[in-house]
């Protein structure tokens, strides 16, 4: 990227040696990775138990472009409006392929093609199309139907349930013929062809979803509709930052593809599937992670969503609602009470995972849910979805699995959490993860808390159990050891114990949270998953270590696979791709280490801080208690805007709001498109009226 280019743009000469880092489109609903076969649709998984693994769909779409004579050509991924393109251009003609994965209309894919003449001949121009796409695929038994509206089609059902006896999706595809060729007359200046792609679970949602592009193709509004859903996303959220382009252009990758994964924002209740490591692009059989949902989504991915936006953080949340029923079963086959929620999900909430050591040992799941409803509570006070949204069943239940689970000592007088797998996976069958313990100790506070708030009586043994959490602490070496019998030294996957103070907010002294980041940073696997760097980060900033910090977070650069941004989850180019769980870990680091955002029961703190290399962070869109606001930070003062309300406002009424500084004690209302401007300190964002009667204080 050049100085003075769009950031927002991944432009290069040439496609990457490795297929698997072309740029992925999606639009919560479809995903694809461009000119590849094969495509997947959220929600459509094929086999059974730890076989179950994201549908192949065969893709139309898999199209080259080729010119004779080419003089220049170029390959660009627009993140404003979600379009890739490729260009040729010629001593005669220029043709320009795009692609895009509808942002409104999510069961529309489409590719459009232009050839405009560069210079006055009376020769016709040749755009060459040449298809990899086959109707065919190992996962759907599809039949040929009859043609719709000149488009073909094919429909099928997944060949295995991923539930012995349960449903096998149905898929039905429609989409417009490709010719070998398109030809510009020697008359014609310039022309465009749009071709169409629709893929449903239903005949009627396919061929509804087909006749709306048509009709927008007729009119000339396919395009337009898919860039205006783009742009209101990014009016909800966008993320500037003045001193690093490298940074810069990170940061914005990361959103898109985040974005990318999530439904469109007019309607959330469609057939959301959760949020994948690999996100919809990918996810087959064997590849990256088979395309399940894991705690990836809810610790990693989703904080920086739910930001921004309420509505898609409600429909992650959701999406574990529906699985309450395959978290039940998953508990009683363990031989527990309450809520299980599977390490590996899909459709039905039951483990599918293919290796049975995870779903039985790595049950920090169960927390890591119950903080993703925590956070989205406090973040906008929406009570609805704990009543008739069903959300409090997920947190009693995983209330009543931790009471169940858990080992009583007589001795030490305390709860204890027995062979389990900690977030570093190096290490299983261990005692005491002082991760699990952690986060278990507090989805159990929370579930009293909840259960306060609602009027329902608690059991007592939830704060008990709470009360009395064994949280494995050395007190010679001051740190907190990753579990019971943990040797100071040993090797670490990946964060794990450093994530008590962030995002779980164990109390601690500086001096804990020092020994704790410097303990693991020695030992911590360089070749370890992306997000981990992130979350070190987070940590130094905490203790006002920015330029620490910054070394940290830039290691994750080295998991960035150019041009197109996607990033791999080893440094190595290896593992998992598209690694949404890692660019989430960076989004944090930046989006809750420089701004120092926490969220609190009953207000949110601040504490910003930047490195030396940036000198300017503006963060627009912040969303709290139903009102958006624009963070500027600099080196010494903060500016903070209370919207208008001019775009998405939620449902629910926005509160009057206050900034409140600690150590001055100044009290500032925020007025809506009034500035509010201060010195850089520590305090935090709460709702006016100081006293709220119906949240605990």
């Amino acid at each position: 990227m050049t100085s003075g280019s769009d950031p927002y743009i991944f432009t290069s000469n040439t496609l990457p040696r490795d297929p698997r880092f072309l740029p992925p489109l999606a639009n919560g609903l479809l995903g694809w990775r461009v000119y590849h076969s094969i495509m997947h649709m959220g929600s459509v998984y094929n086999g059974e138990g730890g076989d179950c693994h994201r549908a192949d769909v065969p893709c139309p779409l898999s199209v080259t472009m080729e010119m004779e004579d080419p003089v220049q050509q170029s390959y660009s991924l627009n993140t404003h409006t979600g379009v890739f393109t490729h260009t040729i251009s010629t001593a005669i003609a220029t043709a320009t392929q795009s692609f895009y994965a509808h942002r409104y209309y999510s069961q529309l894919m489409v590719m459009e093609v232009s050839i405009e003449r560069q210079a006055v001949t009376m020769e016709p121009v040749t755009v060459k199309l040449s298809s990899s796409f086959t109707p065919q695929s190992k996962d759907i038994d599809f039949q040929s139907s009859p043609d719709y509206r000149g488009g073909r089609r094919i429909q099928g059902q997944t060949t295995a349930a991923e539930v012995p006896g349960g449903p096998r999706p149905t898929v039905d595809l429609i989409w417009t013929v490709m010719p070998p060729s398109l030809i510009l007359q020697p008359e014609q200046s310039h022309s465009r062809w749009g071709f169409l792609l629709a893929l449903g679970n239903t005949n009627q949602s396919t061929e509804a979803s087909f006749d709306e592009g048509l009709s927008l193709m007729a009119s000339g509004d396919l395009r337009d509709s898919h860039q205006q859903a783009w742009k209101e996303l990014w009016l909800d959220s966008t993320v500037e930052l003045a001193g690093s382009e490298t940074l810069s252009k990170a940061v914005i990758g990361c959103l898109f593809y985040l974005l990318s994964a999530f439904p469109p924002l007019h309607d959330v209740s469609g057939l959301f599937g959760g949020v994948s490591p690999g996100g919809l692009s990918n996810g087959g059989s064997g590849q990256d992670y088979w395309g399940h949902v894991f705690w990836d989504q809810d610790i990693w991915m989703y904080p920086a969503i739910a930001l921004f936006y309420p509505r898609l953080a409600r429909a992650v949340l959701e999406y574990r609602v529906r699985t309450v029923d395959g978290a039940k079963d998953n508990a009683q086959k363990q031989g527990y009470k309450g809520l299980k929620f599977p390490w590996e999900s899909a459709v039905s909430g039951r483990e599918v995972c293919p290796e049975d050591i995870y779903g039985q040992q790595e049950i920090h799941i169960n927390g890591d849910v119950s903080l993703a409803f925590q956070h989205y509570l406090y973040l906008t006070r929406d009570l609805s979805l704990f009543t008739e949204g069903r959300g409090s069943e997920v947190i009693w239940g995983v209330a009543d699995y931790w009471v169940s689970r858990v080992t009583w000592d007589q001795k030490d007088q305390s709860y204890h959490l027995l062979g389990v797998m900690p977030p570093d996976e190096y290490y299983y069958g261990i005692n005491d993860s002082v991760y699990t313990n952690t986060v278990a100790k507090s989805s159990l506070q929370f579930a009293v808390e909840l259960a306060s708030l609602l009027q329902h009586p608690a059991p007592q043994e939830w704060q008990k159990v709470a009360d009395h959490m064994k949280i494995p602490f050395d007190q010679k070496e001051k740190y907190h050891p990753e579990y019971d019998g943990y040797i100071k030294g040993d090797p670490v996957k990946q964060a794990d114990a450093v994530m008590l103070g962030y995002p779980l907010g164990l109390a601690m002294s500086p001096e804990v949270r020092r020994n704790d980041l410097e303990a693991y940073e020695a030992v911590t696997d360089p070749d370890g998953p992306a997000m981990t760097w992130g979350i070190f980060a987070v940590g130094w900033l905490e203790l006002g270590e920015a330029e620490k910090a910054q070394k940290l977070l830039e290691k994750s650069f080295d998991n960035i696979q150019g041009p197109f941004q996607v990033w791999s989850e080893s440094s190595d180019g290896s593992g998992a791709v598209n690694f949404l769980t890692g660019m989430g870990g960076f989004l944090q680091a930046v989006l809750f280490g420089y701004t120092g955002f926490r969220i609190q029961p009953e207000r949110l703190d601040f504490k910003p801080l930047l490195p030396n290399g940036l000198s300017e962070l503006i963060i627009r869109g912040v969303s709290y208690l139903g009102n958006k606001m624009d963070w500027m930070l600099r080196k010494d003062e903060v500016c903070v805007i209370l919207r208008e309300q001019s775009t998405s406002v939620e449902e629910s009424a926005a509160c009057a709001l206050k900034v409140v500084l600690q150590g001055t004690g100044r009290k500032i209302p925020l007025v809506p498109g009034k500035p509010v401007t201060f010195p850089r300190e520590a305090g935090h964002i709460c709702q006016m009226d100081s006293t709220i009667s119906c949240w605990p204080l």
